[in-house]
Formats: structure tokens, C-alpha cells, sequence
């Protein structure tokens, strides 16, 4: 994408240090989201996810402070945990490749589910974490929020999907049908912004751009 060029890259990061971030090589965040879904009539156990008790698919996505959904990969099953979705979805030796204009390599930033990587930062674990670490990661969680607001606008612009009764895996395409509604925000945040790019003071590329 034109859009990621080296030069934007850098600006990402400027943007996301003058929000706070003690990262100075942070260019984006990275997290999974889970869409519920009907319960199916087979593969119950696969989709279910113990931890938000409730049968779905799993999506991992990137978002750039430009307010853009950079990548979205999956479906996955609901059980399925982030760091798998990160080895399946191949995306590290993307991330590896990622410099700004100045040569400088650049990570995403993620939540503790995710393993410790030059391309790849998470916050400090433990519980005995000194001042500075905790500091770090207040720091790093307020603007990695920012993600979950790519997936909000998804279910704000496309609601349907959020509907889980309708959401039926061996009945409709609901993979594609979240894939299509991810692409189709992007599209919207070309034409109008959202409130990640107001907040970090980003326009995101024009919808000709984009598309091209």
C-alpha cells in the first residue's frame, strides 16, 4: 500500500509519541477480536471461547493511527488464542520489513498475549514491576486503545454483523461478510476520518488512493 510508505511510517510514529507513547518506534497496534456467532449445530466446542463464554470467530487485526485497518486476518475458531493467530497469519517477516524513511526499523504494539519481538513490543508482565514499568505501560495502554475503535466502527457502520442470531457459520459467509464490512469502513475513513484519525491528528490517504 502507497500509504505506508517509509515517510508516512515515520509520521505514525511521531504522531503516536505526541499522544504519549515512550515507544519511539511504534507505528501501529495490533490485537484479536472475537465476533459472536449462533451456536452451531456442529464444531460447538471449536468455536466456543472459555474466556468470553460465547461460540464465534476469532479476527486479528492491525490498525495505523491514520485510523486505518491496515490487515485483518482470519476467520479462526473461537478458541483459538492470539499468539496462533500471529504464527498463522504470517505477517512477522512482513512486520521485520517495516523501516521508516531514516532506515529505522519500527514495531507494532500489542497486549500481553503476544510474544516479546524487535517488530513486536507487549506490555511489562508480573506483578512486582517497578515504577517505570508500570508507568510504561499505563503510557502504551491508552493509546493502544485506539484499536478497539477500529473494530467499533465496524459494528457502528455495519451492524448486521453484530447481530449474533443472524450470524449463522454453516447457513451464510459471515467471514466474508466481516472481511467485506472491515474494507468498506476503510472506505468510509477515506471519505470522511474517524475518531482515530482526529485523534492523532492523521488524515487518512483519499478513497482513489486507497482502492487503487
Amino acid at each position: 500500500q502507497p500509504w505506508l510508505s517509509p515517510d508516512n511510517l515515520r509520521s505514525f510514529t511521531e504522531a503516536i509519541v505526541d499522544k504519549g507513547s515512550p515507544l519511539q518506534n511504534c507505528w501501529g497496534f495490533i490485537d484479536g477480536t472475537l465476533r459472536p456467532v449462533c451456536r452451531p449445530t456442529k464444531y460447538q466446542r471449536m468455536l466456543y471461547s472459555g474466556h468470553k463464554r460465547v461460540h464465534g470467530l476469532k479476527y486479528q487485526s492491525i490498525v495505523s493511527p491514520n485510523g486505518l485497518i491496515v490487515n485483518m486476518f482470519g476467520p479462526f475458531p473461537g478458541k483459538r488464542h492470539d499468539a496462533a493467530m500471529l504464527a498463522e497469519s504470517g505477517i512477522m517477516p512482513h512486520l521485520q520489513a517495516m523501516r521508516d524513511d531514516h532506515g529505522n526499523e519500527l514495531c507494532l504494539y500489542g497486549d500481553p498475549a503476544y510474544p516479546l519481538r524487535p517488530e513486536l513490543m507487549a506490555p511489562y508482565r508480573g506483578n512486582n514491576l517497578t515504577n517505570d514499568q508500570k508507568d510504561f505501560n499505563k503510557a502504551m495502554s491508552s493509546v493502544r486503545e485506539t484499536v478497539e475503535w477500529g473494530f467499533a466502527d465496524i459494528l457502528r457502520l455495519f451492524a448486521f454483523v453484530d447481530f449474533k442470531k443472524t450470524q449463522k457459520v454453516f447457513w451464510s459467509p459471515v467471514a466474508k461478510q466481516y472481511i467485506v464490512a472491515a474494507i468498506l469502513t476503510n472506505c468510509h475513513t477515506c471519505l470522511y476520518g474517524n475518531e482515530c484519525s482526529m485523534y492523532f491528528g492523521l488524515d487518512p490517504p483519499r478513497l482513489e488512493d486507497y482502492v487503487a
